[in-house]
């Protein structure tokens, strides 16, 4: 490929000082040389309405063309209620609608959650992936990054400072990527016998 794979990562928490927006920040510092990431704030995305689907507002039109500009996606998801947030379910709603127009159809998509409790987000995160089923997304099934008690993880500044779950997340974007690019290649093969 001969150019950088372009990963579009947003957290499912609108608090500013989110250990979710904290584990995307840091896998920004932790990418390899052949891609770039770029953070989207899920803030101003307004409650999905299907009567309103067919004129969407600024914020949701910039949400859809950055979805459909991105090579693959990154989310980092807190759980609450043992499951995906409602912010994020509503982006997602959004951002797949109306029907006919998934923006995320056919991209590659890896997940990471933060919580402060045991569990890590793994009963939101397996949610999310049957989400991915519907919107015919295609999941890095590994590594997994659950962190949990994320409270003793990330300093005051919001900086995740934990070792282990930095290498963690930097595995699973390192698998993001190759995925992407395995992908690509057999787009690209697939256009080639088709032609």
């Amino acid at each position: 490929m001969d150019r950088k794979i372009k990963i579009l990562g947003f957290a499912g928490s609108l608090r500013k000082s989110s250990y979710n927006r904290a584990i995307l920040r840091a896998a920004m510092e932790l990418l390899p040389d052949d891609a770039e990431l770029e953070i989207f704030d899920l803030e101003g995305i307004p409650p999905f309405n299907q009567d309103l689907e067919g004129s969407p507002v600024q914020r949701v039109k910039d949400f859809k063309a950055k979805v459909k500009a991105a090579d693959a996606i990154l989310i980092a998801t807190p759980e609450y209620n043992y499951s995906i947030p409602g912010v994020l379910k509503n982006a997602i709603d959004t951002a797949s609608r109306p029907y006919g127009d998934n923006s995320f159809q056919g991209k590659p998509v890896a997940v990471m959650g933060a919580s402060v409790g045991m569990l890590g987000s793994s009963r939101a995160q397996y949610h999310l992936r049957q989400c991915f089923v519907f919107l015919d997304m295609y999941p890095v099934n590994g590594p997994e990054v659950m962190v949990p008690v994320a409270q003793d993880k990330v300093d005051k500044d919001g900086r995740l400072t934990d070792e282990n779950t930095r290498e963690h997340i930097a595995k699973l974007i390192d698998s993001l990527v190759g995925w992407t690019m395995k992908l690509k290649g057999q787009h690209r093969e697939a256009k080639k016998r088709a032609a």
